[in-house]
């Protein structure tokens, strides 16, 4: 069995040091916010190359929390992508705003930022583009974009920490960055968590009194806040995977390039990487027309893969009365019925690489020959 990500692998290589750092943790007695938070913040802002850092309990909140700093609520409109996971549209539909949806680049997957200034009107308040799978959105034109209409922009950088744009990280790019420690995410904890990133004080104070509650001094009210704060365990844990980072990243591109020279004569089409990007592989995405049948195939031989995003979020039925219908994002929609995550985590085997490489390529070619009119028994 090749798993879609084997995260024992990791636990194995670094264990001790993790349990020796929650030890330690669980002795000092300071278990929600405290010094290992504030060490943890300022090691992610230093890693990014922002001012500052804000930790929060989820990806999700990370969004929520970046939103609500900027006041946006009811009537309020923010452009973002149909093509992600649901927290992009669902927290700006939680505050009461309207997600407006702009379809994808066909080569990234990310918000085509030829397609922003239409969506554009006089309700728009931000732009929040997603940076898919580890490789991040055209920046230079969407802050273009913004800053001509005066909005904020906000990054979804969930997948992406590491990744770089014209030599600047993910996160740092525009007004706000926002990051998931999830566990499957290349830096991941042991549960959930998320970091929000800014060189804006101002900004960052306000996330900082609105993770708790809005209470600033504590116990006294000036806003009506969410409770949102990392568990002191969850940031001792992701310090010490912090320092790995980097090497992980690199081993992902290294799995990325294997793949890339194995399918390469296949009709697979292979993640493309911008000149401007540095794609840190979260996911390696592959795309084909027969993806179920591949799918189907690639389980049979105990190799595991994911689907990232079976349905569009314009066609998901709890955004049902923003009145959009299939056909609307043409490349979101056949993206979501083409493409196939298939391992890449750091610890993956080049072995393992051969293995699942082989299989796709003994799929697309008795395919071919069942085509032509051939009968083949793989």
């Amino acid at each position: 069995m090749i798993p879609l990500l084997d995260l024992k692998r990791q636990y194995k290589e670094i264990g001790s040091e993790i349990q020796r750092s929650v030890l330690d943790l669980l002795e000092s007695g300071n278990y929600v916010l405290g010094p290992a938070i504030e060490r943890f913040e300022v090691e992610v802002a230093a890693y990014c190359g922002a001012d500052l850092a804000i930790s929060c309990a989820s990806g999700t909140d990370a969004l929520l929390l970046a939103l609500m700093s900027i006041d946006i609520g009811k009537a309020d409109e923010v452009i973002t992508t149909p093509y992600s996971f649901f927290s992009t549209a669902s927290v700006i539909w939680r505050l009461s705003a309207k997600p407006v949806f702009c379809d994808i680049d066909t080569d990234t997957y990310n918000i085509n930022p030829d397609l922003i200034e239409a969506k554009i009107t006089d309700k728009t308040r931000a732009i929040l583009p997603v940076h898919l799978y580890g490789q991040t959105a055209d920046m230079d034109k969407i802050m273009e974009i913004a800053r001509r209409h005066n909005l904020f922009v906000i990054e979804d950088g969930a997948q992406a920490l590491g990744a770089e744009y014209k030599g600047k990280k993910a996160g740092t790019l525009s007004d706000i960055g926002c990051f998931s420690f999830f566990p499957t995410k290349n830096l991941g904890g042991y549960g959930d968590g998320g970091m929000i990133v800014t060189d804006n004080k101002e900004l960052a104070d306000k996330m900082r009194m609105l993770r708790v509650h809005g209470s600033s001094p504590k116990y006294y009210h000036k806003v009506v806040g969410i409770n949102s704060r990392l568990d002191a365990i969850q940031a001792v844990a992701l310090s010490c995977k912090l320092k790995y980072l980097g090497r992980w990243n690199e081993a992902r591109r290294r799995n990325a390039a294997l793949y890339n020279e194995l399918l390469a004569k296949t009709d697979i089409i292979l993640p493309k990487e911008d000149p401007d990007c540095k794609h840190i592989y979260n996911q390696y995405t592959i795309r084909c027309k027969d993806r179920d049948g591949l799918r189907e195939y690639l389980k049979a031989k105990a190799i595991a893969t994911e689907i990232y995003y079976p349905l569009p979020l314009h066609l998901q039925e709890c955004f049902k009365d923003l009145g959009q219908k299939e056909g609307d994002f043409p490349e979101a929609e056949s993206s979501a019925k083409e493409t196939l995550s298939i391992p890449i985590y750091p610890e993956l085997t080049e072995g393992e690489i051969r293995e699942v490489a082989d299989t796709i390529k003994y799929y697309t070619y008795i395919n071919s020959i069942s085509s032509k009119g051939f009968i083949l028994n793989p």
